[in-house]
């Protein structure tokens, strides 16, 4: 199967199926999504280095929860609906757990080319 016969949204979920694990084992971070031609390429969780005290690394804190992945994965499909005329760019999700309760942000990036815009305008 050819992502470019999927929809973002479909390739969204596989994106969020990929990541399970490792959002399970963090509190905070970025899902980072690059799009070329409405197909995602790279993708992948941008977080905080772990940090230790004493020359000890601390342990893991809990991640999200399988009911926070869902509800941010619906979050970021509802966010798609704001992506207008581009095909290029990349989405960054925002989460981070406070007080046990999810807090997530949404920020587009639309990259356009300006070899195809004047190669549209003297055609």
């Amino acid at each position: 199967m050819f992502f470019d016969q999927l929809s973002l949204a479909r390739q969204l979920d596989i994106v969020f199926k990929e990541l399970h694990q490792e959002l399970s084992e963090l509190s905070s971070g970025t899902i980072f999504v690059q799009i070329r031609n409405n197909v995602i390429g790279k993708f992948g969780v941008r977080h905080l280095p772990l940090e230790g005290t004493d020359g000890k690394v601390e342990p893991k804190g809990s991640g999200l929860t399988d009911i926070q992945q869902r509800t941010f994965q619906k979050m970021a499909l509802d966010a798609l609906k704001y992506k207008t005329n581009w095909t290029h760019g990349e989405i960054n999700l925002d989460f981070t757990v406070r007080q046990n309760k999810l807090c997530a942000s949404v920020q587009f990036e639309s990259n356009y080319n300006m070899s195809n815009l004047l190669m549209r305008k003297t055609n």
